[in-house]
């Protein structure tokens, strides 16, 4: 298959590239390479792609010139779109950021797949359309009126957007909600980045919600295999489906949503003593309030991922987190 992959420079985008490069797929990546964390990790990701099925465009999804020109020279037969920007906290600081990527970037890549006449589109949601939600597990079926950031508020847009498409166009769409995703290769502003470094550098780590906090982490590999599923199972249209039975993650058209976590949620200090027995060191912990735009507890239903992409996520915390740790020491060659 010929697929295109935005955001193939960050930590997912990197990983499904990888997996899917050993699988003989010829791969279009998209990046802009943009300064929100550290370009040279993005830069080391991409130099470690070392495959001639691999190329990269640099370009901002937000430029609908450079987007429809890609599009205009491939003839791709599936698009997973991972670029956005990402993060809870900055979008409190940087509102204009998210609009700009994860709203007039995701329109540019719907006009370009509907005008393209792409046969299965795959995006990135988040868990943290959820927002106010108390309801445990969180299911695709449950209401997710209530957004607590405007990361989630675009991530929320973006699967009606895909719905409005898919509806339209007959365009099939695939959302997946992430739940806090994590690996070698990861990002420095989420937590066990943050959290491996100040242990090792023996400085406090910040705990918010004095660590009563419990998250669904997801690790990458499993995140991976979730997404291919998506892309080799297009959604389809169900013209026969009674609109009594149409719910928040189906439709009569070709149209679907599903949560891909681990399912099994662990709480914020059971993660630091994993990182603890990973490093061999001792945490010094600073706790502190929870923060806005947080939540205290994320935890994924995957019934219908793994009904429908046969998705069974297989990685222990413990595992996880010393693979992320053993690559950390040796990429910063600590």
């Amino acid at each position: 298959m010929k697929i295109l992959i935005t955001g193939a420079a960050g930590f997912i985008g990197y990983h499904l590239t990888q997996s899917l490069l050993l699988e003989n797929h010829q791969i279009t990546g998209i990046d802009n390479l943009n300064d929100y964390y550290d370009v040279s990790l993005k830069k080391a990701r991409i130099d470690n792609i070392q495959d001639d099925n691999f190329s990269l465009e640099i370009a901002d999804l937000a430029n609908k010139k450079e987007i429809d020109k890609i599009f205009d020279e491939n003839n791709f037969d599936a698009v997973v779109n991972l670029a956005a920007q990402a993060g809870v906290r900055y979008s409190l600081t940087h509102p204009e950021k998210y609009i700009e990527s994860n709203i007039i970037g995701f329109t540019n890549i719907l006009e370009a797949c509907r005008h393209n006449k792409i046969s299965n589109l795959v995006y990135a949601s988040s868990s943290s359309v959820y927002g106010m939600n108390s309801k445990i597990p969180f299911s695709e079926n449950d209401p997710v009126d209530h957004p607590v950031s405007l990361y989630a508020a675009t991530k929320r847009s973006n699967e009606l957007m895909a719905h409005t498409y898919s509806h339209l166009f007959n365009l099939p769409t695939t959302g997946l909600r992430f739940f806090t995703v994590y690996g070698p290769w990861g990002r420095p502003d989420m937590a066990l980045f943050m959290f491996t470094k100040s242990i090792l550098d023996q400085k406090p780590i910040q705990v918010f919600n004095n660590g009563e906090m419990i998250r669904d982490f997801t690790y990458i590999d499993d995140i991976v295999s979730g997404i291919k599923q998506s892309i080799f199972t297009p959604s389809s249209s169900n013209k026969n489906l009674d609109s009594s039975e149409i719910k928040p993650s189906t439709s009569t058209a070709p149209y679907r949503v599903f949560n891909l976590g681990n399912n099994k949620p662990v709480s914020l200090e059971d993660f630091i003593s994993a990182i603890e027995i990973a490093t061999n060191k001792k945490a010094i912990k600073k706790y502190l309030p929870m923060q806005p735009g947080d939540v205290k507890k994320t935890y994924a239903n995957i019934n219908e991922a793994k009904n429908v992409l046969n998705f069974n996520p297989e990685t222990s915390i413990t595992k996880g987190v010393k693979n992320f740790v053993d690559w950390y020491v040796q990429y910063y060659e600590r």
